[in-house]
């Protein structure tokens, strides 16, 4: 250490605000992430890695700005970047093992004992490095940092064997997410070790975290249909019991849609049909960086329901986006009228529209116009009555196998109805009642140890159109010439 005497300053990277947290919401993003910059990248691979801060998202899964190979990263910068919400939970699918090139053998300069390898990706464990053609150890003879941009830094021990070199040799392997493929966002089970891959591993989450998936997002690949169908069905029956929602990008690359009038054929391309399924056209830009819509508005939504009470019975249409610009998703910027958007809505799908800034515009899952039924075709009752269903599972395992005495039964609904006129007081339903009905438990069902409750849920569905007529009056004129 330099000898020191006088007044010094140093600088400090700028902290991130505090992002505000919610469970409602809770984003679950299956991609790809440049896991090499890790400490240990075969730990963060098909595992569920949850993370309540960005230096922690960064810690357990690296990060780029390069949001079209590394899906995960856009992701970890919306959410506490951008919108600031927490938790999210990261399924990284891309495997060093499976999704890695060869780097070719190559000479680089020494300069100010540091040499700089400019491959990105560049696995620490497979990276052979030679000085006067013998290798050099790690830690011994050098030491590594990585750069921002993900680049490699090679420092010189002084002291080591290449302290005299002034090139060194290298050799070894790197990551290479193009190789990441729909099959690998899907994933499977596999036969001979029952190892979990992909949207597979989501059933891993509530088991290991003790929470429930509240929105899935593949940010990009969702536009693929087979990555579609599969999001859709790992919406229902999660550890056999729970529900969500998942939020899809519709094409808009140049197999896609465009146009906003080439929505809805592009919508039935990807075969979009769950009352879960939320769907958005177009990706936003902060900068020059590109974000994915599915993205952004799943992590707009958590934001919505973390600061109203992680309750999720707002709405996340119409909330303003901290963007600069909606586009396709190769940055070709694309600015909506409102006619245009409520076309687009028409189809059941959301996009963003700019009417005093940038906001997610649409209320409607995939299932409109199909399907009208408001438990299914608004959003945010859809997600009410997940969420509803998932809280009294969680609420009332603890009852399950109880004698099922009249207390029992009282016990359930008061505590229900109790928490229903909070609810109802608080604007939220219209009505949120549940009942034990005599009729749906005959005697036989008794004595089979089955209970059946009936509860009655009326979330209030969004003001989506208010209307002011106008009228001349020509009558009040009276009175000024009576």
């Amino acid at each position: 250490m330099a000898y020191k005497h006088g007044v010094y300053v140093r600088e400090q990277e700028t902290s991130l605000a505090a992002p505000v947290t919610g469970s409602a919401g809770l984003n679950v993003i299956i991609g790809t992430a440049p896991i090499n910059t890790t400490e240990k990248p075969s730990e963060a691979v098909n595992t569920p890695v949850i993370a309540y801060t960005y230096k922690e998202a960064v810690e357990k899964m690296g990060y780029s700005d390069d949001f079209a190979s590394y899906t995960i990263c856009e992701a970890i910068s919306a959410a506490f970047s951008v919108v600031g919400v927490a938790p999210i939970v990261m399924i990284n699918v891309l495997d060093p093992g499976k999704h890695s090139v060869e780097i070719e053998t190559k000479s680089v300069n020494v300069v100010d004992g540091m040499a700089k390898i400019t491959e990105k990706g560049v696995l620490l464990d497979q990276l052979v490095i030679k000085a006067n053609a013998s290798p050099i150890a790690k830690d011994t003879d050098y030491t590594t940092t990585w750069d921002s941009d993900g680049t490699l830094n090679i420092i010189i021990n002084k002291e080591g064997a290449a302290s005299e070199a002034s090139t060194l040799e290298l050799q070894g392997k790197k990551i290479d997410p193009t190789k990441v493929k729909a099959t690998d966002i899907v994933g499977g089970i596999e036969l001979s070790t029952g190892k979990e891959t992909g949207l597979e591993v989501i059933r891993q989450i509530y088991p290991k975290f003790g929470v429930v998936p509240g929105i899935i997002t593949a940010p990009r690949f969702s536009k693929d249909p087979s990555v579609s169908a599969a999001l859709q069905a790992k919406t229902n029956n999660i550890n056999g019991v729970f529900k969500c929602t998942t939020f899809i990008d519709i094409d808009c690359s140049e197999t896609g849609a465009k146009k906003y009038d080439g929505v809805k054929v592009q919508k039935e391309k990807q075969g979009l049909t769950s009352p879960n399924a939320y769907a958005v056209w177009l990706y936003g830009k902060v900068g020059e960086n590109v974000y994915s819509g599915s993205t952004l508005a799943a992590i707009e939504t958590a934001y919505i329901d973390a600061i109203n009470d992680d309750t999720p019975n707002v709405s996340p249409s119409n909330k303003k986006l901290p963007i600069t610009a909606s586009c396709l998703e190769d940055g070709t910027e694309v600015l909506l009228d409102q006619e245009q958007a409520n076309a687009v809505n028409a189809f059941g799908v959301a996009t963003l529209l700019n009417m005093e800034g940038f906001r997610l515009w649409g209320n409607n899952t995939v299932v409109y116009p199909t399907n009208t039924d408001p438990k299914d075709r608004w959003l945010s009752v859809r997600r009410f009555f997940n969420w509803t269903g998932n809280n009294f599972i969680r609420t009332y395992f603890k009852e399950v196998d109880n004698p099922s005495n009249p207390r029992l039964i009282e016990k359930i609904v008061d505590s229900e109805n109790i928490k229903g006129n909070g609810y109802v007081a608080r604007g939220i339903c219209a009505r949120y009642e549940i009942i034990f009905d005599a009729s749906e438990n005959p005697l036989t069902e008794l004595l089979n140890g089955a209970l059946v409750f009936h509860q009655y849920l009326t979330p209030y569905g969004p003001a989506e159109s208010i209307t002011n007529v106008l009228e001349f009056d020509p009558n009040s004129l009276n009175s000024l010439y009576a």
